[in-house]
């Protein structure tokens, strides 16, 4: 006969809230006919219910971090893929100064440019 009766409910979980989150959380209850203590004890049995495999990775606060959408992503992927091809030829053809460029910075022949040498180029 026992197996049939509900658990008691004894615990709480206090949480806190901005005053307007909770204000549109409960109105949404009202409106579908629920107690938010009800919505909570569900989401809480959704979650346990999750296996560890299908559990999904927890979200961001949203004032912590902005909802980012796919699309400005795949922009700035393909922004800079097309950098990297505009770009990728020139940094290939270029090579390291010849040795004449280098005996005419080192104005002193001593094997090393030195700032002031450099600076003077």
């Amino acid at each position: 006969m026992d197996r049939d009766k509900p658990l008691k409910k004894s615990e709480t979980v206090e949480i806190r809230l901005p005053h307007a989150t909770k204000t549109a959380f409960m109105a949404r209850c009202r409106a579908e006919g629920r107690t938010a203590s009800d919505a909570i004890r569900r989401f809480i049995d959704a979650e346990l219910s999750q296996t560890s495999s299908t559990r999904r990775s927890p979200r961001l606060a949203p004032r912590l971090a902005p909802r980012l959408s796919w699309r400005p992503l795949l922009a700035a992927a393909v922004a800079g893929l097309a950098l990297g091809a505009v770009a990728a030829p020139s940094l290939a053809q270029s090579s390291p100064p010849s040795r004449a460029a280098f005996d005419r910075m080192d104005r002193n022949h001593d094997g090393v440019v030195s700032f002031d040498e450099y600076r003077a180029r």
